[in-house]
């Protein structure tokens, strides 16, 4: 759809954040790669439960605690529908992406890992994909494969087929990688993990604000990702995992919630989620959670997509010939990373900020992949519904004068 028929004019309405000036100057704010703003609806809903329905949940009998119940249960439901997972109870929330990382590398090492084994991670990871596996292999006497990146971004497959072998016990691969854009073909991934006998777990942390998820036919035993990154709430994470593997897992964390019957003689586990989410949850943030999902919904992914995939084309074309990019692949979501020659990328961001872009520069969590390509870090603009190609041009007006 056109960027009228949208009218994105009405959807930056819905985010109070963008109508203020930083430095003087209007906010553009280019980094939804690291979080995404919030419309009115979240921030209306957190605002709720506070006001009229703060109480705890599971327990309490009382109108307020059954209301909060309603409401953070409702969420999950919205979660299973919005990833189409089969039953609600493989929806786990946790803290955020790296949280669900780390209950998985935990809690399957515990049941499944044992020392010669194998597991498999990709060059492009965040470090949440990398060190939960690493602290795995120290602990269990497994060893830790890597599948090498190509020049334009993108998987060497040829490679990751290669590393696979009846040891392969668990693939661990981001869907899309927050450094470059690039969108992996996951479902090969899955395919490839599964014919000898692995498990893969899915970062899809990057991945869910931008393509359909279906978790029943991508077939990855576990998707993790963050409500934050989706125009949800901070501290509010997904874990998907298909149940008989849940069922077959420890818990995480011990504590309330996560019981069935405790005697001093020994403890009963609960039933699956509530297994692994011991203790208070972040109750207001999870239903603040369902709002988000409703307003991606209402919009719809496909033109979400299709209209930031325009301006990530027009803010490619304004960079080819002016900086060098990183993440040339194909397939890519919107983000565009890229170094300035002659200046740190720690500069241009601090100098792009003094005309009200907010940028992120760095390594962007992922050091083994900046090593692969030579570079400390880059300067990455991200880019979200909300965003406009006005609001690239200044960018890019910018960046013309950095490189001068």
């Amino acid at each position: 759809m056109h960027q009228s028929k949208l009218n994105i004019e009405s959807i930056r309405a819905e985010f109070p954040v963008l109508h203020q000036q930083v430095n003087g100057k209007p906010l553009i704010y280019f980094d939804n790669a690291a979080t995404t703003q919030k419309p009115k609806s979240v921030i209306h809903a957190i605002r709720h439960y506070y006001e009229f329905d703060n109480a705890n949940i599971h327990r309490g009998i009382h109108t307020l605690a059954e209301r909060a119940t309603a409401a953070f249960e409702d969420t999950r439901v919205s979660v299973q529908q919005f990833i189409n997972s089969r039953e609600k109870e493989e929806i786990i929330f946790t803290k955020g992406t790296t949280e669900s990382v780390n209950l998985v590398a935990s809690s399957f090492a515990k049941a499944f890992i044992k020392a010669g084994d194998e597991i498999i991670i990709s060059g492009m990871e965040h470090h949440s994909n990398i060190v939960p596996w690493q602290i795995v292999c120290e602990e269990r006497g497994a060893v830790l494969k890597v599948i090498p990146v190509l020049d334009h971004g993108e998987l060497d497959m040829e490679a990751y087929q290669k590393l696979l072998s009846a040891k392969t016990k668990m693939v661990a691969c981001v869907y899309v990688s927050n450094a470059l854009g690039t969108i992996n073909p996951i479902k090969k991934i899955i395919e490839a993990a599964h014919s000898v006998g692995a498990k893969i777990l899915v970062d899809g942390a990057q991945a869910v604000a931008h393509l359909d998820i279906d978790v029943q036919e991508l077939d990855c035993d576990f998707f993790a990702f963050s409500a934050h990154k989706l125009y949800g709430p901070t501290g509010v994470g997904i874990l998907y995992g298909k149940r008989e593997l849940l069922d077959a897992m420890p818990p995480y964390q011990s504590g309330g919630e996560m019981i069935k019957e405790v005697r001093f003689e020994g403890t009963t586990y609960n039933e699956i989620p509530y297994k692994f989410e011991a203790g208070t949850p972040n109750i207001a943030d999870v239903i603040g959670f369902k709002s988000a999902i409703d307003f991606i919904n209402n919009i719809g992914k496909i033109h979400i997509r299709k209209y930031e995939n325009e301006l990530l084309e027009h803010c490619t074309n304004g960079l080819k010939n002016k900086v060098t990019l990183y993440g040339t692949a194909l397939q890519k979501v919107a983000v565009c990373s890229f170094v300035i020659k002659g200046m740190h990328h720690f500069d241009a961001g601090m100098m792009l900020d003094a005309k009200g872009i907010a940028v992120r520069t760095g390594h962007h969590c992922t050091q083994p992949l900046m090593e692969r390509f030579g570079i400390e870090g880059t300067v990455r603009a991200s880019f979200a519904i909300y965003n406009t190609k006005e609001e690239i041009d200044v960018f890019l007006e910018a960046v013309e004068k950095l490189v001068k």
